[in-house]
C-alpha cells in the first residue's frame, strides 16, 4: 500500500497518523439500532474503539469512553458523539488499576442510570524481542497487562446490570 514507515511512543494520538485511519467519521450512516441504549467502551478515543463510540452514538447509544490520556483525540470523538445527538462522557485515567475500573463504572451509571453495553477494547500494540526473556517474566507481563483488566471488565457492569433489573 505504500504507506510510509512511523513510530509513536505509547500511548499513540490517532491524529498523529499519516494517513488517520477511517474510523467512520465521514461514511457511517446510523438507523436507530441502538436507540435509548447506554454504552461505556474502553479505548474509544482512538482506532476500533473511536469506530464503536461513533457507530454506537450514530445508531442511538449515549456513549461513556475510558481512555488512558490521550485528552486531543477523547475530545474530537466525544465531538462526533454529540453531533450525533447523543451523551458522551469522557474519563481518562489508567484500566489497569482495578479502582479505576470500579471508578468507570460507577461514574457511567451515575451520567446514564445504568449500563447495556460494555465494549473492553483498551489495548495498544507493541511489538518486542523476546528471546532471552524468561517464561515467568513473559507470563507475569501478559497476566499483569491483559488478564487482570479483563477480569475486573468481565464482573463489573454485572452489579449494576442486577440493579437495573429490579
Amino acid at each position: 500500500m505504500g504507506f510510509p514507515k512511523q513510530q509513536q511512543e505509547v500511548p499513540g494520538v490517532q491524529s498523529a497518523m499519516n494517513p488517520v485511519p477511517d474510523c467512520g467519521e465521514n461514511s457511517y450512516r446510523g438507523s436507530g439500532r441502538l436507540t435509548g441504549k447506554r454504552a461505556v467502551i474502553t479505548g474509544g478515543d482512538s482506532g476500533i474503539g473511536r469506530a464503536v463510540a461513533i457507530a454506537f452514538a450514530r445508531e442511538g447509544a449515549d456513549v461513556l469512553i475510558a481512555y488512558l490520556n490521550e485528552d486531543e483525540d477523547a475530545a474530537e470523538v466525544a465531538g462526533l458523539v454529540e453531533d450525533a445527538g447523543r451523551r458522551c462522557v469522557l474519563v481518562p485515567g489508567d484500566l489497569a488499576d482495578p479502582a479505576h475500573c470500579r471508578a468507570v463504572i460507577d461514574r457511567a451509571a451515575a451520567e446514564f442510570g445504568g449500563i447495556d453495553v460494555l465494549v473492553s477494547n483498551a489495548a495498544f500494540q507493541m511489538t518486542h524481542n523476546t528471546s532471552g526473556r524468561s517464561a515467568t517474566r513473559s507470563g507475569t507481563t501478559r497476566s499483569g497487562s491483559m488478564l487482570g483488566p479483563t477480569f475486573t471488565w468481565s464482573r463489573l457492569p454485572c452489579r449494576i446490570w442486577v440493579q437495573d433489573r429490579r
